[in-house]
């Protein structure tokens, strides 16, 4: 479980990129949500929790409570990552303003920096 949603989450990545570089913020936004939500479930599974099912709240509710908060494995500043990724992706698919070019890239960085945190901490 682990490999397959860590690769989704590089694929997410990527596809983030490719939207960015090309002017797409709104699908950059959706994509850098994705990537995160993706490399959490990873890092959730690399540490033996895992679900069957994929519920975005309880993901963010474990990763941020059992990996940040209780077993230290991230850093604090990775308790927030997800809710703000889901909140600005809302705004992309739901919402009739576009995000920015300037909050597409600080959401590209966000979720860029906490893939490799936990491909890093997935290969040790």
């Amino acid at each position: 479980m682990k490999t397959e949603f860590s690769a989704k989450a590089k694929e997410n990545l990527t596809a983030a990129r490719i939207c960015f570089e090309n002017g797409l913020y709104n699908a950059c936004a959706n994509r850098t949500y994705d990537a995160a939500l993706h490399a959490a479930v990873a890092a959730l599974a690399h540490r033996g929790i895992k679900r069957d099912k994929i519920n975005h709240g309880q993901v963010q509710a474990d990763f941020s409570g059992e990996l940040i908060k209780r077993r230290k494995v991230y850093p604090s500043r990775f308790r927030s990552c997800l809710p703000d990724l889901q909140f600005v992706r809302n705004q992309a698919d739901y919402s009739s303003e576009d995000v920015s070019r300037k909050r597409a890239y600080k959401r590209l960085s966000l979720s860029e920096e906490l893939t490799g945190f936990v491909e890093k901490e997935i290969l040790k």
